[in-house]
């Protein structure tokens, strides 16, 4: 029985508990606070329960909620006793309460930490996850409350539910009492909780772009009756492009009379269909869309792509218009893509949709496209076709309200039809969690990205998303570490895009370049060098090589196993009458598409020029590549089975062994033949969690396999260069990093926490406030971080008595803003051995620079001789906690030579990180110097991470100098500042985002 509520304070309507959220199947609901004014729906919904699941909700026959019942259902104080719903429509389709109690089971307030949780599904919704949603939820707002445990009685015989609570990644334990199961949750959130809270936004996300993109019927809402316009170019183009589904054409301005549409059933409205209709694309003005929408909800539309314009790239009025067009899309259980979209494409052969503006559906391919910018999808498609590439997908999102690439991501994960996501955006709405779904991506294949509106600081028109301060090189580093492969423009995306999803990955970055040009020869070799690949010298086969002689060179390097990847260099050659010959390049297709379909499994690229058909040629060659088991999820629906001979041995996308030979076995990251998968691609870990859902079938696909063409050296040896780097950070990425052990024996968190809540308890400004040196140090102290200590010198004789107390030699320097860290100012006096030399020096400060009260000038003793470093450590609102490191000095700050990665960082970040700037040879005995301790830097950075993710109230962190000697380092300069903590997007139960 469910105790008596007690007459607590009544708190503030929560509003910050609502949310979106994407259910099992794909669909939309939205979860609330329960409030007095829902009493009609809490009765209806009741009476569309079951009298199964009623009596396994009160454990007997309670066929009718009385008043009592439906007030104190609906009557909550949102502290000790709350309740929420699921709506669609408006109507309520699940319930979930806590009632806060003792260690008696009777009603209590705080400081009682346990609180009864019951939980109420309609049963047309049971299997859709609407519990599992309101589990993470309630759970979320009971921490809030300072609840720590959910009790939960359960009949035995009610299993859903008591799979629920085993599912949910809790702790948890079970007893059985009096006949029921009584169980106790702690709700502190674990690695396995998270874990599968993650898995199941994996799964619904990726279903719900699923159910976009492979929709069973499709209506055109504002199909015009005369030819031309949106809507009936849409109609059109599904048309053509062989569409599988029922078609359905809506127009409320169309006659009475009008039975069809271009050969397809014409409506005045969706009310008349009499079938489902799954996907809607709707094409009206924008004033016309909440009718359209409102149409579509109430006839079960499933999605919508809203081609309309008018919205939040007009200002402020049109993004409340978007705000509002998908609020009332979710409140119906649907999804959007758009508004201003140009629309989606899915190429499978059990599918072909083509609902958008593009005049041709694109040839079927394994390559994923996702784009902000119509214009920019237009011209993808089209360098696509040109090249003769296919696609699995396409989504044209425009101003992404809804559907964004962090959900295409999560169905490119799991789609066995897509080998390479391509991505152009131009904002980022949750960069944390991109930076997560896309480092789970690229585990399993490439993802390659095109930033736009890199440099505005603005986001685009139309894209209502928080704006991210951090420098584009910031991002760029961010997106490297999570394994994405950053391109600057489309044809490079395209480029790289062509050489993931039709070559294997490289074993390294050893290149044998082989052509009849020995100057295209040297420009290419020339080419890689400046890439960072280490090019064999080129091999020229002269004018006169034959395609014979081409495929016998390109087979020999195959088998070399010296070189890691080949790039094949053509111009026309001259034939027997001593002319040149353009327009063959059949012949040399061919050619090499046979050395390759005997050979290693190595990539591939052509760099020609004016060799007539050969591009075409190659594109058209038949796939080479080995075909791989089918991964069958929920996310992904069967797809036509198709065959192909084959004789090559590694998978496109997957890494060849280091100087493999022709039988050569592969190595762990390289499978022969077939690949052992879960979902597209092996991984593990709490990332993995849908793994035991997936089936994998018999049914083979194959792999294209195709040789890229490219019209310049520099192109194609960009695209490898990616490939190279890609394939060494699949390879490490395989055994990820750690964070030592040790460092939980010297970090006393529990006192920096209590150092950060005593500081903030004291500062004036809400938005915190900058330690200072002292308290600096003492909070870097609890961490392991030893800050040299300074004392003040407000005059020469305090200076010397500094010095007398540190002991000589000493440092004098200024620490007025002005001057901090500016030692070109002559700002620092270094090596001072004597009383005698300090006064002097002192003079010389005051007389050059100003005042001792303008210079604020102290005494440090002199650390050890070292290179001097900068390691700092901020909080992006949009990005989260970053790592920072570079050398200090102005030359560093000037090229912006600085490395930077992703908070909590492992310990293979912290040795890439002081590896990856420019100027890292300084720290391992760059022109005779001696090395400097770079394993005291990377415990350094680790300790550093540690401290800002233990603590987000540390938003800033500067360490200035570090010096770092041939044994140890020094701190010689510390600034931390302390603010609350900003709100993060990517933590706590799943929700949609609301822009």
């Amino acid at each position: 029985m469910e105790p008596t509520p007690e007459q607590s304070p009544h708190h503030a309507y929560p509003d910050h508990w609502e949310a979106d959220v994407v259910l099992r199947d794909g669909g939309t609901a939205r979860i609330r606070p329960i409030t007095t004014d829902d009493a009609e729906r809490l009765v209806s919904f009741y009476e569309q329960v079951s009298d199964e699941s009623k009596y396994y909700r009160f454990f007997a026959p309670y066929p009718r909620l009385s008043d009592r019942d439906v007030h104190r259902f609906t009557h909550h104080d949102y502290v000790d006793r709350v309740g929420l719903a699921v709506t669609i429509g408006g109507e309520f389709i699940g319930t979930v309460r806590y009632d806060r109690i003792d260690d008696t089971g009777r009603p209590a307030s705080a400081p009682a930490d346990e609180a009864e949780v019951a939980f109420l599904v309609q049963d047309a919704h049971q299997g859709r996850g609407v519990a599992s949603a309101l589990l993470e939820h309630i759970a979320a707002v009971a921490r809030e409350r300072g609840i720590r445990r959910f009790a939960a009685e359960v009949l035995p015989a009610n299993n859903k539910m008591i799979k629920v609570f085993r599912d949910g990644g809790y702790t948890q334990r079970r007893s059985f009492e009096d006949g029921s199961v009584h169980l106790t949750l702690d709700l502190e959130p674990t690695e396995k909780s998270l874990a599968v809270q993650r898995g199941r936004e994996q799964r619904a996300e990726a279903r719900s772009v699923q159910r976009l993109l492979a929709p069973g019927s499709v209506a055109v809402i504002g199909a015009g009756r005369t030819p031309g316009g949106v809507g009936r170019t849409v109609l059109r183009n599904l048309l053509a492009a062989g569409y599988t589904g029922r078609t359905y054409a809506v127009n409320r301005a169309f006659d009475e009379g009008l039975a069809t549409l271009d050969g397809v059933p014409a409506h005045r409205s969706l009310g008349e269909v009499d079938e489902q209709v799954d996907l809607a694309v709707i094409a009206v003005p924008a004033h016309r869309v909440p009718e359209a929408v409102a149409d579509c909800g109430e006839h079960g539309v499933q999605g919508l792509v809203v081609l309309s314009a008018g919205y939040a790239e007009r200002g402020a009025e049109g993004r409340e218009l978007q705000r509002e067009l998908v609020r009332q899309a979710r409140s119906y259980g649907m999804r959007i893509i758009g508004p201003n979209a140009f629309g989606i494409i899915n190429t499978a052969g059990t599918v072909r949709l083509n609902a958008s503006l593009a005049p041709e559906s694109p040839a079927r391919g394994r390559i994923g496209l996702f784009t902000q910018s119509g214009a920019i999808g237009i011209a993808l498609l089209s360098g696509l076709h040109r090249r003769g590439a296919g696609l699995s997908s396409f989504i044209s999102a425009g101003n992404r309200a809804d559907v964004s690439g962090n959900d295409f991501l999560q169905y490119s994960f799991e789609d066995p039809d897509t080998d390479v996501a391509l991505l152009y955006l131009e904002s980022l709405g949750n960069p944390r969690k991109f930076t997560r779904l896309a480092r789970r991506t690229a585990a399993v294949k490439p993802v390659v990205v095109v930033k736009g509106a890199r440099h505005s600081g603005t986001n685009p028109p139309g894209h209502a998303v928080p704006v991210s301060r951090i420098p584009d090189t910031t991002v760029s580093a961010l997106m490297r570490q999570a394994g994405v492969i950053r391109v600057d423009t489309v044809t490079e995306m395209v480029d790289a895009g062509l050489l993931l999803a039709g070559q294997p990955l490289p074993a390294g970055p050893r290149v044998a370049i082989l052509g009849n040009s020995e100057s295209l020869g040297l420009l290419t070799y020339d080419a890689c060098l400046a890439e960072g690949l280490r090019p064999r010298p080129p091999i020229d086969l002269t004018t006169a090589a034959s395609p014979q002689d081409f495929r016998d060179a390109l087979a020999e390097a195959l088998a070399d196993g010296t070189c890691d990847a080949v790039i094949v260099t053509a111009i026309p050659w001259v034939g027997e009458n001593g002319e040149a010959e353009t327009g063959d390049g059949q012949v040399l297709a061919e050619a090499l598409t046979k050395a390759v379909a005997g050979g290693s499994a190595k990539p591939v690229a052509v760099v020609h020029v004016e060799i007539g058909g050969l591009a075409e040629a190659l594109a058209a060659a038949s796939s080479t590549a080995a075909p791989r088991p089918r991964t069958v999820t929920p996310a992904a629906q069967p797809r036509a089975a198709t065959t192909a001979t084959t004789a090559r041995a590694t998978t496109a996308g997957t890494p060849a062994p280091q100087g493999a030979a022709p039988a050569a076995p592969a190595a762990p990251e390289a499978a022969t033949t077939f690949e052992a998968t879960t979902g597209p691609g092996a991984t593990t870990g709490p990332e993995a969690a849908t793994s035991h859902e997936a089936a994998t079938s018999q049914e083979a696909t194959p792999r294209p396999g195709r040789i890229p063409a490219y019209p310049a050296a520099e192109r194609a040896v960009r695209a490898l260069a990616e490939a190279v780097k890609y394939a060494q950070w699949r390879r490490q990425a395989a055994v990820p990093g750690k964070i030592p052990e040790f460092l939980d024996d010297t970090i006393d968190e529990a006192g920096a926490a209590a150092l950060i809540e005593a500081q903030l308890a004291t500062a004036p400004d809400p938005r915190g406030r900058p330690l200072s040196h002292d308290e600096a140090r003492e909070l870097l102290g609890h961490y392991g971080i030893d800050v040299r200590p300074t004392l003040p010198a407000p005059d020469p004789e305090a200076a010397v008595a500094a010095a007398a107390r540190l002991g000589y030699p000493v440092a004098l320097k200024t620490t007025a803003p002005h001057l901090r860290h500016r030692a070109d100012l002559g700002g620092v006096r270094l090596d001072v051995a004597d009383e005698e030399a300090l006064r002097r020096a002192y003079g010389e400060l005051t007389y050059l620079l100003g005042k001792p009260a303008e210079l604020l000038p102290v005494v440090q003793a002199m650390a050890p001789r070292g290179v001097d470093t900068v390691v700092r450590a901020s909080i992006d609102a949009a990005a989260g906690a970053i790592l920072s490191f570079g050398l200090a000095g102005a030359p560093s700050e000037l090229l912006g030579d600085t490395a930077h990665r992703l908070v909590p960082a492992t310990d293979r970040d912290a040795a890439e990180l002081i590896r990856s700037i420019r100027a890292a040879p300084v720290l391992f005995g760059w022109r005779g110097s001696a090395p400097v301790d770079t394993a005291a830097l990377e415990e350094l950075l680790l300790r550093l991470s540690r401290l800002v993710d233990d603590h987000p109230e540390v938003v800033s962190v500067a360490l200035e100098p570090v010096v770092v000697a041939p044994q140890g380092l020094t701190v010689l300069g510390a600034s931390v500042r302390l603010a609350p903590p900003p709100a993060r997007s990517d933590v706590g139960p799943r929700r949609l985002p609301n822009y």
